[in-house]
């Protein structure tokens, strides 16, 4: 069976040549993504929480493209460009994760993609 990239007319665009998800058999590896609000092309907020907010609706827009939600997500890496906002990506990302934990890497990364970005995640779900 081969991988299928996932495509849908709602996700953010990509800002590389990559895909923003990539399916294999049951197992969905969704490449980082930033706060772009897909409805504006535009960075959503310029603090942490709404940001971290905006990173996993998008995060969600493409499980769901995949046939997958967050609720399968097995593991997550956070990138924050200050541990500093740990606290405020922390509050959030419990919220709408809910009882779900997935395994979970948080680093500070020196810089991202776009100097307004606080956050970056990736993640790894399967498709039930």
């Amino acid at each position: 069976m081969p991988h299928r990239p996932i495509h849908a007319p709602n996700l953010p665009e990509s800002s590389g040549p990559y895909s923003p998800g990539v399916v294999y058999e049951r197992l969905i590896f969704v490449s980082g993504q930033g706060a772009d609000d897909p409805a504006t092309g535009r960075i959503a907020g310029t603090d942490t929480a709404t940001q971290t907010e905006q990173v996993l609706r998008n995060l969600q827009s493409i499980l769901r493209a995949g046939g997958s939600d967050l609720q399968y997500v097995l593991r997550c890496g956070v990138f924050l460009i200050d541990m500093k906002d740990f606290a405020a990506m922390n509050g959030v990302y419990a919220r709408m994760f809910g009882e779900h934990r997935p395994a979970r890497t948080t680093i500070q990364a020196v810089a991202l993609p776009d100097p307004k970005l606080r956050v970056e995640i990736d993640c790894v779900a399967y498709v039930p």
